[in-house]
């Protein structure tokens, strides 16, 4: 029991350790910087006015319009096709397929598929792709498969529609999973990096690919990076901060069931 206590916290500050980095590279004094003294302790918020100089806001900006309007489209669709299949239709053999496949084969495929449609540098190109999201589906198709079906069709009997049942009883009782999977697939969304490189121009970049181009461009600027990469992960930290409990939980259920 304690060495396995003991590897949890090394293991812990492992894991922990990058991150109190970022936090103090983010208000590392300029000082600190110009005498390549990293042990210098201090507080400054100049890193962070550094920001509005960089293009940093703009490519927030961006990935929040575009991870929201994936993360709604994928909820949406996610619970239509969830219920869609409970109730019979035969695709989680296809969705389990999508999940398996790596992303990154279908790059060139679907750079053609976009600039047939004119998507190519255009917001849609963020978001229409990523509509609908397998690994939603099953998550939500698991969360399903614990509801008693006599519920949809007692609301069935009462006359309600399908459109009604999924808004008014699936809905409310898939809350958990609804609000895991939706933590998720803004996490995965907000973290691209190479896909939007290739389908827009930098105008549109998201912030993880600006980053990126940040880290190039000024890569001695130890203090305006960690600024920069603290403000572009901080909506995760918070996501995860508020829903941890409730991710795992639904995640381990999904899997088990």
């Amino acid at each position: 029991m304690i060495v396995m206590r003991l590897v949890t916290v090394a293991f812990a500050t492992f894991v922990a350790l990058p991150l109190l980095w970022l936090v103090y590279a983010a208000f590392i004094p300029a000082e600190a910087l110009v005498r390549a003294n990293l042990a210098t302790f201090g507080f400054s918020l100049e890193n962070f006015a550094a920001l509005g100089g960089t293009g940093l806001w703009r490519a927030m900006a961006v990935s929040f319009s575009a991870t929201g309007l994936a993360v709604a489209g994928q909820l949406a669709f996610g619970l239509g096709a969830a219920y869609a299949i409970r109730n019979g239709l035969r695709l989680l053999a296809l969705v389990m397929l999508l999940l398996a496949l790596p992303s990154e084969l279908l790059l060139v495929p679907l750079y053609r598929q976009l600039q047939t449609m004119a998507l190519i540098d255009t917001l849609g190109a963020l978001v229409v792709p990523f509509l609908a999201s397998p690994l939603v589906v099953f998550l939500l198709l698991q969360g399903l498969r614990r509801v008693p079906w006599e519920v949809i069709e007692a609301a069935r009997l009462d006359g309600a529609g399908e459109i009604t049942i999924v808004r008014r009883v699936v809905a409310p009782i898939l809350r958990p999973e609804l609000t895991a999977s939706a933590v998720l697939a803004f996490a995965a969304h907000w973290n691209l990096v190479l896909y939007p490189r290739i389908m827009t121009s930098e105008a549109l970049w998201t912030v993880q690919a600006f980053l990126t181009e940040l880290l190039r461009a000024r890569a001695f600027e130890w203090g305006l990076l960690g600024a920069a990469a603290l403000v572009a992960s901080l909506p995760l930290i918070v996501l995860y901060l508020f829903f941890e409990k409730r991710i795992i939980e639904v995640f381990e259920s999904g899997f088990r069931s």
